[in-house]
């Protein structure tokens, strides 16, 4: 029997909602048909788009809530006075029990602040870090921290290690390799946190996965390794890199081509457009709480929402905390 997974949504955060939002919803519920979503947010607006999408009522509820966290407010602020908004009383259900895991398109520094605030930390993590998917030549990586801790010592990193090869086992059901991102694959190189957190983890037994050493930036994509861990000023800087790096080649590849090319091409330029589209890798979690949290890019369309819900999705139903938990348990028992 499928497990019925509740998802509580921030429907007013980001671009274009809850327009984007509702229409995701219903483009997931075409896999998911048993999902049921609590949404938060305008009524009236949120109600109008159900209606003309028509999504089934057996399938959702809505909250009303008054106000809304917009992306240039800084976190801080929006903690303080954001307590009657959607983001909030969304992420408030999943304290509650109400929710199975919350996913929000809104300001995502507002949503670790406030998601630091209502949820608890799994015993034995020092920080949440923020982890998300990353394409590369033969699947896709998971990639943490990306921001949401700019100074970290051996032990977040140690952490982070647990948590994301249990993402990847929860996501891809195999144990994962996992690599320390620096400046170059010598164990004599990089600052003393890195070295320390390679010794640790290279003679440690008992993970539940393969610790492969240091990888470089230019390799992240090689798909060598699954699991790449870093503090999140560097893991930021390398995300919003590659953001461009993507967005600068699909551009100036498109200028490249003439009709004709186009035509000669146009399995392989549709192969590498799908590749490359940002839209399959949406939905970052907040990894380390005791209950689950999505961030869905603020920009993106109906279709990465789906994605992100697809998220949702594989973290509930293959009990992610509890493995993060396990994974703990099997590093500390040496």
């Amino acid at each position: 029997m499928h497990k019925k997974v509740n998802i509580a949504i921030d429907a007013m955060g980001g671009d274009n909602s809850p327009e984007k939002i509702i229409e995701g919803i219903n483009i997931s519920l075409k896999d998911n048909k048993d999902n049921f979503f609590t949404l938060f947010g305008n009524e009236d607006s949120i109600r109008k788009e159900i209606n003309k999408n028509k999504l089934p009522e057996s399938n959702y509820e809505i909250i009303n809530t008054k106000d809304v966290i917009l992306d240039k407010e800084s976190p801080f602020t929006a903690a303080k006075k954001g307590k009657e908004s959607s983001m909030w009383k969304a992420i408030e259900s999943l304290k509650n029990k109400k929710a199975d895991i919350c996913l929000s398109a809104g300001n995502t520094g507002a949503l670790l602040v406030i998601s630091r605030l209502l949820l608890s930390t799994i015993e034995g993590i020092s920080k949440p870090a923020l982890a998300a998917l990353w394409p590369n030549e033969k699947s896709m990586n998971v990639v943490l921290d990306l921001g949401a801790n700019i100074e970290c010592n051996e032990k977040n990193l140690l952490d982070f290690a647990s948590m994301g090869s249990a993402l990847y086992r929860s996501l891809f059901e195999n144990n994962p390799t996992v690599a320390l991102l620096n400046v170059g694959s010598e164990e004599h190189k990089g600052n003393d946190v890195l070295k320390k957190a390679f010794t640790h983890l290279r003679n440690k037994k008992k993970n539940n996965f393969e610790f492969s050493g240091y990888i470089e930036g230019n390799q992240i994509m090689d798909g060598n390794v699954d699991v790449i861990i870093t503090d999140g000023f560097t893991g930021n800087i390398a995300l919003k890199t590659a953001e461009g790096t993507a967005n600068f080649i699909t551009r100036n590849f498109k200028k490249s081509l003439n009709k004709f090319s186009l035509l000669f091409s146009y399995f392989s330029l549709k192969k590498f457009k799908e590749k490359l589209d940002p839209r399959k890798y949406n939905g970052a979690i907040f990894i380390g709480l005791q209950s689950p949290v999505v961030k869905s890019h603020g920009g993106t369309d109906a279709i990465g929402f789906a994605h992100s819900i697809n998220v949702c999705n594989k973290i509930v139903k293959s009990n992610l905390i509890d493995k993060i938990k396990l994974n703990l348990i099997n590093i500390d028992a040496e």
